[in-house]
């Protein structure tokens, strides 16, 4: 099938997936005559590239057409769709359209149910923080790619070290491929955790020393964090899902649940072997606390969605999150 649509916040599995189209489609001696990317701030946008995309290719190989940043599977005017539903079903079969967008594609929409009727969907959305199994697999699924031995421990505390950053986890990956060349047996524990940059290990840090109430001691990870260059965002992210976790244990435990299997499937844990150190570690704090947390955790999201100073919103929720759980 010639279209494709890409969807999802991972950006560098798409950036890998559009290159790996890319490659299969175009004759390397063709590119620049056939390759052609429209992004999303040339008014006419779509229909130049649906014009281009009708165009035979050039030479061997076939036309790769890209619209970047796509807003066809959001919005879609009835022009556009008269212009969508002529041409998709005549496009060659050497020519290629792309279409790509962060944007989960808008079931309702009829140029949505149209594209679905010639078009591959393909989403690359992020693992959730607290699905470790999920990261655990991917990790394990970079390493067979990059070339990289791992024994399961050392592939738990990449996936504990790097979390859902798909572009890290490569770069980490390629850095153990150079210094794994040659070796025949996998990388061990300590030399991976001297190796690999551990801030979701230490994020997670955070949220405990927040659970505790100890202001002096979160404040110093979250000043190690944002020295380590850590984006504010990814630990925002990393602590919703890890009070979101507790949250959901508490509950279960609050509700008078004792099956370990049930706590982890409402809490989309995987292992049900975690629950009981989950358990031990919400015991000291009210679910009460818990509740207080999120929205706050939100609002630090959205401020920092909006442009606020990173250094100084995180410092504050911070403060703020900590005083929660000193009310004992």
């Amino acid at each position: 099938m010639p279209i494709y649509v890409y969807w999802g916040e991972d950006d560098f599995a798409m950036e890998k997936a559009v290159t790996a189209l890319r490659d299969r489609v175009l004759d390397p001696l063709w590119t620049s005559f056939n390759y052609t990317v429209f992004s999303p701030d040339q008014g006419d946008a779509v229909v130049q590239a649906l014009n281009q995309a009708m165009t035979p290719a050039f030479g061997a190989g076939g036309r790769l057409v890209w619209l970047v940043n796509s807003t066809l599977c959001q919005q879609c005017p009835e022009n556009i769709l008269a212009e969508l539903q002529r041409t998709l079903p005549v496009i060659p079969e050497n020519s290629f359209l792309l279409l790509t967008s962060r944007n989960k594609p808008d079931e309702r929409l009829k140029g949505t149910k149209f594209l679905k009727k010639f078009a591959e969907f393909k989403e690359f959305s992020l693992i959730p923080p607290w699905k470790t199994e999920l990261l655990v697999q991917a990790v394990n699924e970079a390493a067979q790619t990059v070339g990289v031995k791992l024994t399961s421990q050392t592939a738990e505390l990449l996936a504990e070290s790097i979390g859902n950053d798909t572009r890290l986890l490569y770069t980490e990956m390629e850095k153990l491929r150079l210094y794994a060349d040659g070796f025949n047996k996998p990388l061990d524990v300590n030399t991976v955790a001297q190796l690999v940059r551990n801030t979701t290990h230490n994020t997670l840090q955070l949220a405990a020393a927040m659970k505790m109430g100890d202001t002096a001691k979160a404040l110093g990870i979250l000043g190690d964090l944002i020295n380590a260059a850590e984006p504010g965002l990814r630990i925002v992210a990393t602590l919703i899902g890890q009070f979101r976790t507790w949250l959901w244990v508490k509950m279960m435990m609050e509700t008078g649940e004792r099956n370990q299997v049930a706590i982890a499937q409402a809490a989309e844990i995987n292992n049900p072997k975690r629950i009981y150190f989950l358990q031990q570690e919400v015991q000291a704090v009210s679910l009460q606390q818990l509740i207080a947390s999120l929205p706050l955790l939100l609002e630090l999201e959205v401020s920092l969605k909006q442009g606020a100073s990173e250094t100084f919103i995180l410092q504050t929720k911070v403060i703020e999150l900590c005083q929660i759980y000193q009310k004992r």
